[in-house]
């Protein structure tokens, strides 16, 4: 059975940092694409960001580049978001998923594994 559990969510002041976390199991990680999306209220569910089995290339959202950054660690079967210059706009249920292929999507159909979200709250 595959899990993905994310965490790092808070309540934070505009201009503060986040570190979310994402920790896979029931799957083999490093032959996995992983992402991370968010979904405001009353908002379609949007990529955020994307990294490949490797970790050696990445892909972001227009909206969070030169803010956010995605990492993993195959080793601990783990991916992470880096959110910097957190704005009230980031507010947001995130979510991590997995792609069996590893080209960088963007699409939410895309992925076959999903998490169940960690709240992010950033405060004006």
């Amino acid at each position: 059975q595959v899990q993905l559990v994310e965490s790092g969510g808070e309540l934070v002041q505009a201009g503060g940092s986040l570190r979310l976390s994402c920790v896979a199991s029931g799957l083999t990680f490093s032959t996995y694409a992983m992402a991370w999306f968010r979904q405001a209220p009353g908002k379609e569910r949007e990529f955020v960001s994307s990294i490949n089995r490797s970790g050696g290339n990445t892909r972001n959202a227009e909206s969070v580049k030169g803010r956010f950054a995605i990492s993993r660690d195959n080793e601990k079967n783990s991916v992470y978001l880096q959110m910097n210059s957190l704005k009230p706009e980031d507010t947001a249920v995130y979510y991590c998923a997995a792609n069996p292929v590893s080209l960088l999507r963007t699409e939410v159909a895309a992925y076959d594994y999903w998490g169940q979200g960690t709240q992010v709250t950033v405060s004006s």
